[in-house]
């Protein structure tokens, strides 16, 4: 188990290796890139001891990664777990029968879809992101898993957004972020 203390100073850590992008991938929004995080092998294994931490005591069947940025952190994770993959995939690029979810974004809709063998009714599935903003994305993903059979056990995210407000979307889910802006 890791001391509080120790989590919080590390936790600002890599906070601050969290470079701004202004105006990508549009005017106005400022990009929080984590590729320094994942440049760095000391604050990518911080990262995974993190998230895994939580589910140490807990049973998780799967890991149910969102394309692309969560898928990587998802094989780490899923290693430690003795967990499998599930990745959630933008429409169109998964291989066999799928389910497929819509969502609204700022300017237009999207949609996401798993593999409808992905799950076994009941499995207990950790949803991983990289960033919770406005959490269209994260919603629409929960609902393919429990489309699927799973059950989210949780919503793990590197990053939380707050002042966007997502997890309003995620409450009926336990939701977890170590860096919040």
């Amino acid at each position: 188990m890791i001391e509080k203390s120790k989590v919080d100073s590390t936790v600002e850590r890599l906070k601050a290796a969290i470079r701004d992008v202004p105006d990508f991938p549009k005017p106005g929004i400022v990009f929080k890139d984590i590729t320094p995080i994942l440049g760095n092998p000391t604050f990518f294994k911080i990262v995974i001891d993190i998230l895994v931490q939580r589910h140490r005591k807990r049973r998780v069947d799967k890991i149910a990664a969102i394309d692309a940025r969560g898928f990587l952190f998802a094989g780490a994770m899923c290693d430690r777990l003795c967990a499998g993959l599930v990745p959630i995939r933008k429409k169109g690029k998964l291989p066999y029968k799928t389910f497929d979810e819509s969502y609204k974004l700022e300017y237009g809709t999207a949609t996401l879809s798993v593999h409808k063998d992905a799950f076994r009714r009941g499995d207990r599935v950790v949803l991983l992101d990289d960033l919770l903003a406005t959490g269209g994305t994260a919603a629409a993903a929960a609902k393919l898993i429990e489309k699927a059979g799973g059950k989210v056990v949780e919503a793990d995210f590197l990053v939380e957004l707050a002042f966007l407000k997502g997890r309003s979307k995620l409450r009926a889910y336990n939701v977890f972020a170590p860096i919040v802006f």
